[in-house]
């Protein structure tokens, strides 16, 4: 499943359905897909995810400083949950600023 964010003041954003539903959680709403935030509520949605993705980028780098490495996760380059918050984060800045309404479908 794709999950695609829309807002009036930045492009399309469309993500993997297990991440988008990951942020979604994160900004305090429901995994309902389709679902809004209006442009009131958008600047609190931002501060959650950042708070959220934060959290878990610390609590990551914790798991990794413990020297737990498995052979396989150095085989493959991961994208961490802060790298693919990026653009939403992006998205939920320029509607906050615009004070537009976000969408996803």
């Amino acid at each position: 499943m794709l999950v695609t964010f829309t807002t009036d003041a930045h492009a399309d954003i469309t993500m993997f359905g297990e991440f988008a539903l990951t942020f979604i959680t994160m900004m305090g709403h429901s995994k309902t897909v389709p679902g809004a935030i209006l442009a009131a509520d958008v600047p609190m949605a931002l501060a959650r995810l950042r708070k959220a993705v934060d959290a878990e980028m610390t609590s990551h780098s914790a798991v990794n400083n413990e020297g737990d490495t498995d052979e396989e996760d150095t085989n493959e380059p991961s994208v961490s949950l802060s790298n693919r918050a990026l653009p939403l984060i992006s998205l939920l800045s320029a509607a906050a600023d615009a004070e537009c309404d976000v969408m996803w479908k």
